[in-house]
C-alpha cells in the first residue's frame, strides 16, 4: 500500500532540497508546486538552470559533456521536464510537475475542484485544515512537495522531508496572529517584495 505525504517549503530551493533527499532515499513518485510570484522560472525562455535538481547549473554540466538540459533530465529530473505555469486564483502564478499538475489545472480553470483548497485535499494527502495553511504558505511564497511512498517507509521519508519544511502548526499561529483566519481564494496573490519580506520574517 501506498501513501501520500506533503510538505510546505519557504522557497522553491528548499522545496528542491527536499526532492534530492527524496531520490537519494530512494522516492521517485514526487510532485511538487511552487510560487513563482519572484519569477525565479522564466517559462518564455525556460531558464531553469537546475532541471535534474543536483545543485549545479545544467548549462555548465550540458556544456561540459556535451549533452543539453533535455539530456540531462532523467530521473528525478525527469519530474521537472513536465514544469509548467499556470495562474492559481489567490494564489498568483505557480510552476508544477507531477502528477499534481492535473488537478491544478481544474484550480486554475475554476473547475470541478474548484480551488487549490480541492486539489491539495484531493491529491496531496492533506487534511482540510492544512490545506488552507498549505494554500496560504504557498500564496506567500512557498511550495509544496508531495511524495508517494509506501507506507512502511512513511515514517523515515518523513524525517526526510521534515529537515528544511515548515512547521505547520508553528505557521499557522504566525499567519493567525497577523489577522489571517482562513485561505482566501479572492485574495490578492502576493508580489516578489512582499514574498521577500514574508521569507526575511522566517529566517
Amino acid at each position: 500500500m501506498t501513501t501520500t505525504i506533503s510538505r510546505l517549503y519557504d522557497s522553491h530551493a528548499e522545496a528542491r532540497s527536499a526532492i534530492r533527499d527524496l531520490e537519494a532515499a530512494g522516492v521517485g513518485d514526487i510532485s511538487i508546486i511552487a510560487s513563482n510570484a519572484d519569477n525565479w522560472y522564466d517559462a518564455e525562455n525556460e531558464t531553469y538552470p537546475d532541471r535534474d535538481l543536483d545543485g549545479r547549473d545544467d548549462r555548465a554540466e550540458g556544456a561540459a559533456t556535451g549533452g543539453g538540459i533535455g539530456a540531462l533530465a532523467g530521473g528525478a529530473a525527469g519530474l521537472l521536464t513536465g514544469l509548467g505555469v499556470m495562474a492559481i486564483p489567490g494564489v498568483g502564478p505557480v510552476v508544477a510537475a507531477g502528477w499534481l499538475v492535473s488537478t491544478l489545472t481544474g484550480a486554475a480553470a475554476g473547475g470541478a475542484t474548484g480551488s487549490i483548497i480541492g486539489a491539495l485535499s484531493q491529491q496531496a494527502g492533506l487534511s482540510k485544515e492544512e490545506t488552507e495553511v498549505y494554500a496560504e504558505g504557498l500564496r506567500r511564497g512557498g511550495a509544496i512537495v508531495s511524495a508517494r511512498v509506501d507506507e512502511a517507509d512513511a515514517a523515515r521519508l518523513q524525517a526526510v522531508m521534515d529537515r528544511s519544511a515548515v512547521r505547520i502548526a508553528d505557521r499557522a499561529a504566525a499567519y493567525r496572529k497577523s489577522g489571517w483566519s482562513t485561505y482566501d481564494p479572492n485574495a490578492k496573490p502576493y508580489t516578489a517584495d512582499e514574498v521577500e519580506r514574508e521569507r526575511s520574517f522566517y529566517r
